[in-house]
């Protein structure tokens, strides 16, 4: 495969103003809701505010589902641009599966955490402005769910890490300027 000159400047083709400012809200909203669900699972269970901790917890869940189905509606209008001509067969594969699995788990998280809820009888209320339609009180399902969510999230670790470590390894090891793909282009930044 061709190699990036390093004596020449990289003009790679970005991703679109949407697609970077849905992947960012994204990345915020993750990173707020993932230590929310730590806290407010290790809470003692008659603690103060452990139930705004659970309908913010839910809340932001919602967040990231209304992003992520936002991501693939504009993704389908508005296809990624294309990979780097240098990029290795074996980095395009694990970059398109990272992603792909990153979708999935991001689409699985917040309906798995919806059904534990609600199934469970207990309100899924979105920052306490209104709550969403309840489900039928089904404990099978709710635990069904509880399973999904509970293993569901050591996979966003995995592909979250994946992800991470892939922008590690393209900044710090291969220079190749590739992370600027998600960035707004930087004009008069010498």
């Amino acid at each position: 495969m061709l190699k990036p000159s390093s004596d020449a400047p990289l003009r790679l083709a970005r991703y679109n103003a949407p697609h970077q400012a849905l992947h960012w809200l994204t990345a915020a909203v993750i990173f707020t809701v993932l230590p929310l669900g730590w806290v407010m699972v290790h809470m003692a269970k008659d603690a103060p505010h452990r139930g705004l901790y659970f309908t913010v917890h839910k809340s932001f869940g919602l967040v990231a589902l209304a992003l992520i189905v936002a991501r693939l509606l504009w993704r389908a209008l508005r296809p990624p641009p294309p990979l780097p001509p240098w990029l290795e067969k074996w980095e395009i594969g694990l970059a398109h599966a990272t992603h792909f699995f990153l979708y999935v788990i991001f689409l699985v998280m917040p309906v798995s955490g919806f059904i534990l809820s609600s199934a469970s009888g207990h309100p899924v209320s979105f920052f306490g402005l209104f709550d969403l339609p309840q489900m039928a009180k089904d404990e099978a399902l709710s635990k069904l769910a509880d399973g999904i969510h509970i293993y569901g999230q050591y996979a966003v670790y995995v592909f979250l890490a994946a992800h991470i470590l892939a922008v590690v390894w393209h900044v710090a090891f291969r220079k190749d300027g590739y992370i600027e793909r998600m960035l707004p282009e930087q004009v008069n930044a010498e």
